[in-house]
């Protein structure tokens, strides 16, 4: 039985399908370098969807670009949200070798320098600073989820959790309980106790008719769902839903937050693909008028090299020193944490913040003109240097089909992309791309939706594909 939202054939809400007939013409149409890979990939790894069988064989990743196996290079605006900084920047780069000469492990009963400056720089940089703030590290984001759900349930005496379906939050066994992602769910039997679903808060969209989000049905259900449902010691959520860049109604999250206050309940957010910086903010709370209890970061927090993860909590959840909350070997790798401050110190000196602002807007003007002549564009959302293009059906095809048709038509162009949600382009350039790099990017992108309408032919491959050899 499937799942709500599942299509094993197309993906689901957290990503493009690697099932369907399109993704099986795309990987016969490899080269010989690429096929033996990819061959040799489905022989050795468990097949699972959304991964194996893989779309590429990658040999190599620098800047905007991944270089495949038989010599294409693809602009990367997808980079599972790690590449803020675009592959193998330097800066981190030459701090993982450093840290790797001096210190290349550190015991989990030691502490080390990079550790406690990392902590300190991000302990800083959250309201109220060093004092208000306390943290631990993690080898990933999932690990980190588990982590901040363990200090839900000290903190509060409470083991359950209110999430929104369709949202994402790992893969392991306790993240993929509190998220909603069918996929991840779906045969496993029993889950964590207690873990419980809304909704999704989505602008424009709500499913309980609101129209005032202050006061409206759907912040009502959730304070009711607290109120009715006493063991729920936290609420976790993406701030904005990532992999379809749902934004929230304006207002909401400070009402969330109220409502949490009131009922006795912790608001844990979710940055991992969003932080540091890819919003216009290094954190997105920031822009959501609502400081959250814990927050989880990840992905490119490790410079878009190295697997980190960081829970920070305010500093009067620290009362549980008998207890092991984290304690992970890995936890504070002092490699890991050089390549987060070198990252971060990159984020600063290169103005990412701003960066990611303008970026946002560039695109989304250039994907305004296009909705102007496309009609089946149905919608552009964006926050910061994060954009999702949601397409509507077309001549007769429905939107899931669209958006893949457009997915292939883009990469034989040269550009990689995400779907999400089965109809949306998600777009994720790196904050460093050069400026006619993201002109050219949306250009691909513009012939690729009128390819997959039917409105145009496909490529050249000698003319438009970019090959180096």
């Amino acid at each position: 039985m499937t799942a709500r939202g599942s299509d094993p054939a197309r993906g689901s809400g957290e990503g493009d399908g690697n099932r369907s007939p399109l993704r099986a013409a795309w990987r016969a149409a490899r080269g010989p370098n690429g096929r033996a890979l990819l061959e040799a990939d489905e022989r050795l790894f468990f097949r699972q969807i959304l991964s194996t069988p893989c779309l590429e064989a990658v040999v190599g990743a620098e800047g905007p670009w991944l270089l495949t196996a038989d010599g294409t290079r693809l602009l990367d605006f997808h980079g599972n949200s790690v590449h803020q900084l675009g592959h193998g920047h330097p800066r981190v780069l030459a701090a993982i070798a450093r840290a790797l000469a001096e210190l290349p492990f550190c015991p989990r009963r030691f502490t080390n320098p990079y550790a406690v400056r990392l902590a300190e720089r991000l302990v800083a940089a959250m309201p109220g600073g060093i004092g208000a703030w306390k943290c631990l590290f993690a080898p990933s984001g999932s690990v980190a989820i588990g982590i901040a759900l363990k200090l839900a349930r000290l903190a509060t005496g409470r083991y359950g959790t209110l999430a929104f379906w369709d949202s994402f939050h790992g893969a392991g066994l306790d993240a993929a309980s509190v998220g909603g992602e069918p996929l991840f769910r779906d045969r496993l039997g029993p889950l964590l106790p207690g873990a419980r679903h809304l909704p999704p808060p989505v602008r424009g969209r709500c499913r309980f008719g609101c129209r005032d989000p202050e006061h409206g049905n759907c912040l009502a259900f959730l304070d009711e769902t607290l109120a009715r449902a006493p063991e729920i010691g936290a609420l976790v959520a993406e701030p904005v839903r990532w992999t379809t860049v749902g934004l929230p109604p304006p207002g909401y999250w400070r009402a969330v937050r109220e409502i949490c206050d009131r009922r006795g309940a912790l608001l844990i957010f979710d940055e991992i693909p969003a932080s540091p910086a890819r919003t216009g903010t290094l954190f997105l709370f920031e822009q959501m008028d609502a400081v959250p209890d814990v927050l989880v970061l990840g992905k490119g927090l490790g410079g878009g090299a190295w697997p980190l993860a960081a829970v920070l909590a305010r500093a009067e959840l620290d009362r549980f020193p008998d207890t092991a909350i984290g304690h992970y070997t890995h936890e504070k790798s002092p490699a890991g944490a050089a390549a987060a401050l070198a990252a971060l110190d990159v984020v600063a000196e290169e103005g990412l913040c701003g960066r990611a602002r303008n970026l946002g807007a560039r695109m989304v003007e250039r994907l305004a003109e296009l909705r102007a002549r496309l009609p089946f564009v149905r919608e552009i959302r964006a926050i910061g240097a994060m954009v999702g293009v949601e397409l509507g059906p077309a001549d007769g095809r429905p939107a899931t089909a669209l958006a893949e048709r457009t997915l292939y038509a883009a990469l034989r162009r040269g550009l990689s992309f995400k779907i999400g949600g089965g109809r949306v382009v998600t777009l994720c350039p790196p904050l460093t791309i050069a400026s006619e790099l993201l002109e050219r990017a949306l250009s691909i992108l513009a012939e690729a939706l009128l390819e997959a309408s039917g409105d145009a032919a496909p490529p050249d491959p000698d003319r438009d594909s970019e090959v180096v050899r």
